[in-house]
């Protein structure tokens, strides 16, 4: 059921569905810039080491699990398609048991960006109707700075973002990006954040 060959041939970005509500804009941004530095270049196997994981749900449509910036970003650069990585099979699934499996894996992620959890419907078809949460590109930049590390828990990243909302004031966040990045530095590694993947403060051997 897991990690089945990559498909061979494109698929349109327009025909993924998203599994989350927000992105962090500055994250896509970021991707974007990365991007445009490599289409030129080698654009073709950045997209071939990029592979989209996706699981294949009722009427053959490919459901993102992750790598929903890189999507969006590749969208709004006017890439129309893109490689995927097919993680599981679940077209025989009708949608109402498909969302209650992809709910209880931990493959959807149905929160707003002030943290606040919806209905699975409320979940955007296309990359483009995808919110921002500021507090998402913190976290991302706070791994990025060495404040946790990369781990494979699904949406650890929010998991992170959701925990800096509540120390990290939006104003700082909105008017000065750097100040908020050193204040969530600070309160990473201490103990409060210690039940969050990639934790990566001091541990108490004794």
């Amino acid at each position: 059921m897991l990690d089945r060959e990559p498909l061979l041939h494109p698929v349109a970005i327009d025909d993924l569905r998203p599994t989350q509500m927000t992105v962090g804009y500055r994250e896509v941004e970021r991707k974007r810039r990365e991007w445009r530095a490599r289409k030129d270049k080698d654009g073709g196997d950045y997209l071939g080491r990029h592979m989209i994981p996706v699981v294949s749900g009722p009427k053959k449509r490919y459901w993102m699990i992750d790598n929903h910036h890189l999507a969006r970003a590749l969208h709004e650069e006017g890439v129309g398609k893109v490689l995927v990585r097919v993680i599981a099979d679940l077209d025989h699934l009708d949608k109402s048991l498909f969302l209650t499996f992809m709910d209880n894996r931990n493959w959807v992620h149905p929160f707003d960006a002030e943290g606040r959890r919806h209905k699975l419907g409320r979940i955007p078809h296309h990359v483009s109707g995808l919110a921002d949460d500021p507090y998402r590109s913190l976290a991302g930049e706070l791994r990025r700075a060495g404040g946790y590390a990369k781990d494979d828990t699904p949406f650890s990243e929010f998991l992170w973002a959701d925990f800096l909302r509540r120390h990290v004031s939006v104003d700082t966040l909105e008017e000065d990006f750097a100040k908020a990045v050193e204040q969530a530095l600070a309160i990473a590694r201490t103990s409060p954040a210690a039940y969050l993947p990639g934790w990566a403060g001091p541990h108490d051997d004794g």
